[in-house]
This record gives C-alpha cells, structure tokens and sequence, in this order.
C-alpha cells in the first residue's frame, strides 16, 4: 500500500514509524484493550473486540490529526476511540426507532386486549367456524 499525505498509512507514530508499518505490531495489543473494554460491557454484546479495533482503526486513521506522540499516546487515542465507539453504540440501542431498550415479543405470543362487544366476538367466532369449512387447507 503506497503511502501519501492524505493516506492514514502515512500517519506517523512516533520514532518515524507510520502507522501500516506499526499496525501489525500493535494489532494484538489492541484486541487485548478492546477485549478488556468488552468485558466491562453487559453480557452479550454484538460487538467483537477484532468489530471494536477495526472501528477504532478506522475512526482513528480518518482523524484529522495523526502525528501520535509514541506508543503512550497512540493507545490512549485507540482507548478513547473505542469508548467513543461502544457510546454510540449503547445510544442507537437506546433510540426509539431501535425499540428504545424494549423486549421483542412475538405476535403470537401477544395478547392483545380488544376491546369489542359480546355479540360482535360471538359473531365473528361463528364466521371463523364457517370459514374454516369452506376453505379448508390440506394438513
């Protein structure tokens, strides 16, 4: 991969290092930061610690700033990228539209009250029955 200004590999670590030739030598400490941020989370989270380093690879690459002052201030900036990462998280979980942290039930195991008079139930329980007798589906 060919490194350019504009390319997160050419960001610097410190030491002359950019950041593609540091990758694999970090890569293992950051699945064991990430698994220990994961481990503080409630039980079953959907994310993964290699989901949680690519994020915060990626998050950090993209960052506007890239000239990391060492190794100290590489892995504070990736501690605080996955932080940032498992909030954002936790809030699209919380959101409304994502069910706002409600149990789903299936519709058959609902019970949902209607409210309808005596007669009116009777008589569609009687148009079921009837319907059932015409319309009979093979078992």
């Amino acid at each position: 991969m060919k490194s350019t200004p504009h390319h997160p590999a050419s960001a610097s670590l410190g030491g002359g290092h950019t950041a593609e030739e540091l990758m694999p030598r970090v890569y293992e400490e950051l699945r064991r930061l990430a698994a220990g941020k994961l481990a503080r989370e409630r039980p079953g989270h959907t994310l993964q610690p290699t989901a949680l380093v690519h994020e915060a690879w990626l998050r950090l690459a993209g960052s506007n700033r890239q000239d990391w002052e060492g190794r100290t201030h590489f892995f504070a900036a990736a501690a605080e990228a996955m932080r940032r990462i498992l909030v954002d998280h936790a809030r699209r979980r919380q959101r409304l539209k994502h069910g706002g942290g409600c149990d789903r039930v299936e519709m058959d195991a609902a019970e949902i009250p209607v409210s309808m008079r005596d007669e009116d139930l009777l008589a569609l329980d009687e148009a079921l029955t009837q319907l059932t007798g015409v319309d009979r589906r093979p078992d």
